[in-house]
């Protein structure tokens, strides 16, 4: 199987159960160096931008749960929920643009507000 021809659904779905499982260098294999991240907390583009947005998060999970991912060849939404130690049940949602087998683009979509009700303040 080769990534190009693999649809947004899969890669997505692989993407999402690599960082929910804390492995940051699998999750980061399926993004494009040219990767835009559009979250709450700020705008990442470039892959090293994009592991400074993810790494602090995805090593704080202490259990996490994909709820759903739905796609097609070219995009996807990922849904899941994690434990992390400043909320349980901290939800969120990535909508994933795949272009040659790569993800070139992700708006991520959560509630900083128990973040923010922790002390840890918004990363830009």
């Amino acid at each position: 199987m080769t990534a190009t021809n693999t649809s947004a659904q899969q890669i997505a779905d692989e993407f999402v159960r690599a960082w929910l499982g804390r492995d940051v260098e699998k999750a980061l294999s399926f993004l494009a160096e040219d990767v835009v991240c559009e979250a709450p907390n700020g705008r990442f583009e470039g892959l090293d931008r994009y592991r400074q947005f993810l790494q602090p998060f995805a090593s704080s999970i202490i259990s996490a749960t994909v709820i759903d991912v739905l796609g097609n060849d070219t995009t996807a939404a990922t849904v899941y929920t994690t434990d992390v130690p400043f909320a349980k049940d901290f939800r969120g949602i990535d909508h994933i643009t795949v272009k040659d087998g790569k993800i070139t683009h992700v708006i991520s979509v959560f509630d900083l507000s128990p973040v923010i009700q922790a002390g840890g303040a918004p990363q830009h």
